[in-house]
């Protein structure tokens, strides 16, 4: 009888656990699809000029004022941004969004962070290795697809606070990169860098385009005109 009683406790443990991973995953794709999927910006399909309603300004002129705290605590979750306020920082939800073959462990700024996972790096085209930690930055950073300084110069400056932090949060304009890829890059323009990646032209032209125009930045002349040259690149 007690062999019996300890077999239906130990089945009753395994079906807890299945439950519980169940639940667990079930959880965590829940939460990257819907950070996958909250992003408000418009689309554009290919074909058309992707800079349509975007003020074309002569150039960029870099203000001296800039500073990256006026865009708020790096990955804060508190913002209105899509994603916000669901218990992550909004680094460990794009990680959680862009990496493949991940594990997870809970940590004080989200209960379900990438503990390891893999990156096919969209601007050089190449698998990068995640694994936390405190190296993990050297690796896997995450880029502002418009870069704060840029938006800053653009037309951020003149912002409300809550809008430059919801901007700098807003997954639409993140992608998880390798991270010399993320530093050769900087706060450089399209006219001054695009990814080594160039199948990664259409997908980056397109998304810079949208955030610029779903945000009302101005875009320089030059920068401009490599985005509507890398559009050529996209499927028609």
């Amino acid at each position: 009888m007690k062999s019996r009683t300890l077999l239906i406790v130990a089945i009753a443990a395994a079906i807890a656990m299945v439950v519980a991973y169940q639940v667990s995953t079930r959880y965590r794709l829940q939460r990257a699809n819907a950070i996958a999927g909250q992003s408000n910006m418009p689309t554009l399909a290919p074909g058309q000029d992707p800079l349509t309603g975007v003020a074309v300004v002569p150039k960029r002129v870099r203000s001296k004022d800039y500073q990256r705290s006026e865009f708020g605590d790096a990955w804060s979750d508190d913002t209105d941004a899509p994603g916000g306020h669901n218990g992550c920082d909004t680094r460990n939800d794009i990680l959680n969004r862009d990496l493949g073959d991940k594990s997870f462990v809970y940590t004080r700024r989200c209960p379900q962070a990438v503990r390891t996972g893999t990156l096919l790096d969209p601007y050089t085209g190449v698998h990068v290795a995640f694994t936390r930690g405190p190296k993990s930055g050297e690796a896997v950073q995450i880029d502002h697809i418009v870069p704060l300084a840029y938006a800053w110069d653009m037309g951020a400056r003149d912002w409300q606070p809550s809008m430059r932090w919801r901007f700098a949060n807003d997954p639409a304009n993140l992608i998880a990169v390798q991270g010399q890829a993320n530093k050769d890059k900087g706060d450089q323009a399209p006219a001054s860098w695009m990814p080594p990646n160039k199948a990664f032209w259409c997908q980056y032209s397109m998304q810079f385009a949208e955030v610029v125009r779903g945000y009302h930045l101005s875009i320089d002349e030059r920068s401009a005109n490599t985005i509507r040259e890398a559009a050529q690149s996209c499927p028609r």
